[in-house]
């Protein structure tokens, strides 16, 4: 007996499957759309004046002689003293002492004459050398008529405990916006440099050494004073 034909199969022909090929086309395409948007979104924004986002500075260290160089101080445009040089005498200038008492830098040669030595940084290693040598031979300036006195930017606190602690037997000026020590030529982008002033009594400049080591500084102005 033959077979009856299968019955015809009206229903739609399906739709064949897309390739993952065009998938992953058609995804690149869009994410290409996409930040071409952005750019266009940024240029934009550019153009209309848009500031772009702050970046930090970092700050930079301040580097002096053996780390006693950083700003412990400060500087005062409006207090400026005209510059200090040989020949010239002692301005009027009140300062204070390590005792937080007003000192009148132009009275310190009505008597005797007086050896300023500067220094960067109170209680650090090379400005404690230097002061311990003047504290050394104090008695040999005083033996010739000269008064010694150790001026920096540190406050009369900090400078009171380090002449304790050091037994220093001289004053110590206390100059914190650095007028008198810019006026001498010594202070230079919120630091002071090392050196030593000697003036004669009566309150003139006779001579000056900048910069200067700390172990020299103590001898070399002793020998400056005997030579006269």
């Amino acid at each position: 007996m033959p077979r009856k034909a299968a019955p015809a199969d009206d229903s739609e022909p399906v739709a064949p499957r897309r390739s993952s090929r065009a998938s992953v086309v058609q995804a690149a395409e869009k994410k290409a759309e996409e930040l071409e948007e952005k750019a266009t979104k940024k240029r934009k924004a550019a153009a209309e004046g848009e500031k772009p986002a702050k970046t930090k500075k970092s700050k930079a260290k301040v580097d002096g002689e053996e780390g006693e160089g950083e700003p412990d101080g400060e500087e005062d445009d409006s207090a400026k003293l005209a510059s200090i040089d040989i020949g010239d005498s002692l301005p009027t200038l009140t300062l204070k002492n390590e005792k937080d008492e007003d000192v009148e830098v132009s009275t310190l040669t009505e008597e005797k004459g007086l050896v300023l030595f500067l220094v960067p940084k109170a209680d650090t290693p090379g400005c404690t050398n230097q002061a311990c040598g003047f504290r050394d031979i104090y008695p040999d300036f005083t033996g010739l008529d000269y008064n010694v006195y150790c001026l920096s930017a540190d406050t009369p606190a900090a400078q009171s405990k380090w002449q304790t602690k050091k037994e220093l037997p001289y004053p110590l000026l206390s100059d914190r916006k650095r007028v008198l020590i810019t006026a001498l030529g010594a202070g230079e982008g919120g630091k002071t440099k090392r050196s030593h002033f000697i003036f004669a009594k009566g309150g003139k400049l006779i001579d000056k050494k900048i910069p200067v080591k700390a172990a020299d500084s103590p001898k070399i102005a002793l020998e400056f004073i005997k030579s006269q």
